[in-house]
């Protein structure tokens, strides 16, 4: 076991958010060299995890200088570590300050798949770049410019089954690279709440299964397409959650649930599940952001009675049967901190967030899939300041703080710091990512050059 096991810890640990309250002490391990790996003058931006190939040769990566430049990117690119070369594998046309915009790439686990996101192609200045105005896109880096669309779309009733009727964000992909999960926004119920201010496009988290494609009638243009993959929406949102109830207005920023799940109390294995931040109402009516978990049956998605996939003309999408929404922290504030996803270890024991320690600084805290008390697995005098990432072997977690690229060990909570502490400009920022053997972390920096400040990629050899 890579912790002790939960029941072990409820002597230690209380209900909602625990603390540790070991000594901080920084590592004194020689630190490895740092390899800035990108130069030219333009963005480099990574996203937060998957950016690594199978074989670990390549990183994908969009050209934003900013992360709020997604509708102004045109381009996805890869950069072997071996050679170092810096290949275009897909550009959009006719991009403009207005879109289309692709952003946030990431690999599959399985095959050399690059997958992103993609605003809708006929953007312009009536209809920009939006968040119910983007698509999953798939290019094979073997066949650069010949864009795969993954998920349909339809936004014409009658909805088809398995199309979605607006954006999808932040594409993951699944341990075994069969399902991939993103956040999603409803255009149809955006248009809808522009006329009625007591409807609202509510954000929530939907799943694709590639390979199983789906037919859009008529749909041949920019706006509504047919797709390689069948898309549906796994949580339930509500527009004005009950305060204290385990009810939501948002669903976001999740993760898949381990390689393969994860082991129930009863001891069967749950294969499909995603663990996301779900936005609940306190007992006092305020909004606070609580962590989730929603199991997903195997098999294509059958609706429930009078509950269409797709939704209607005036209803939001709906989560098929047999999925299960569960709330899984019950703390007072919530977790926060900067924006990040979830992640889970690799072995699904364990959901790692963010949130506030005793002393006011974010730390990143593990609960079980199956609830019960939380666990912080950092403890330094500093806060978080990035995204995380658990190691492939699941002992380790990565992140930047203090200005530094972090590890730290979950065996003993030793925090081990890699880099000198850089100026608060040239700080690390993003996400921090493992390779698949665990051997290498990726990461981004602004560098500033005569030519500008650009954000560039760094490498460390972790073993």
């Amino acid at each position: 076991m890579l912790f002790v096991p939960f029941s072990t810890l409820i002597l230690l640990l209380f209900s909602g958010l625990a603390f540790t309250t070991r000594q901080f002490t920084d590592t004194e391990l020689p630190m490895p060299p740092e390899t800035q790996l990108t130069h030219s003058a333009n963005g480099h931006t990574l996203n937060n995890t998957q950016v690594f190939s199978p074989d670990d040769q390549w990183v994908v990566y969009d050209t934003r200088n900013n992360d709020t430049e997604l509708g102004q990117t045109c381009c996805i690119r890869i950069l072997n570590l071996q050679t170092g070369e810096d290949r275009l594998i897909y550009q959009t046309k006719n991009q403009t300050e207005n879109g289309p915009g692709v952003g946030a790439a990431t690999f599959s686990p399985v095959r050399p798949r690059v997958l992103f996101l993609h605003g809708l192609r006929n953007a312009d200045a009536q209809l920009p770049y939006a968040m119910t105005r983007r698509t999953g896109v798939a290019i094979d880096i073997d066949q650069p410019q010949k864009p795969i669309f993954m998920d349909a779309r339809d936004i014409s009733p009658p909805f088809t089954p398995g199309a979605l009727r607006g954006g999808t964000h932040a594409h993951q992909w699944s341990g075994n690279g069969e399902r991939i999960s993103f956040t999603y926004n409803d255009a149809v119920m955006e248009r809808l709440a522009a006329a009625n201010p007591s409807v609202a496009d509510l954000r929530t988290v939907g799943v694709m299964i590639p390979g199983v494609g789906v037919t859009v009638p008529g749909g041949n243009n920019e706006n509504e397409f047919s797709g390689e993959g069948f898309s549906f929406v796994v949580t339930q949102v509500t527009q004005s959650p009950r305060p204290g109830s385990d009810e939501i207005d948002r669903a976001f920023d999740e993760t898949w649930v381990g390689q393969d799940g994860y082991q129930k109390p009863d001891g069967s294995r749950q294969r499909r599940a995603i663990a996301f931040q779900g936005n609940v109402r306190n007992n006092a009516g305020q909004t606070i952001t609580e962590v989730f978990v929603v199991d997903i049956p195997e098999g294509l998605p059958k609706p429930l009675p009078g509950q269409p996939l797709a939704g209607t003309s005036a209803t939001r999408p709906n989560p098929p049967a047999g999925v299960l929404q569960r709330r899984i922290t019950f703390s007072e504030r919530g977790i926060e901190g900067p924006r990040h996803w979830l992640r889970t270890t690799p072995d699904g024991t364990l959901i790692g967030f963010l949130a506030q320690d005793s002393a006011g600084l974010i730390q990143i805290f593990g609960v079980s899939p199956n609830g019960g008390p939380t666990k912080q697995l950092t403890n330094q005098p500093f806060s978080i300041q990035t995204p995380f990432n658990f190691s492939p072997d699941g002992n380790s977690v990565s992140y930047a703080a203090d200005n530094s690229i972090f590890i730290t060990d979950l065996r003993d909570g030793q925090p081990h710091r890699l880099t000198p502490r850089s100026t608060d400009g040239n700080g690390p920022i993003n996400g921090v990512i493992w390779s698949n053997k665990g051997d290498c972390l990726v990461y981004n920096r602004y560098v500033s050059t005569p030519q500008g400040r650009h954000i560039q990629i760094f490498k460390l050899m972790v073993k």
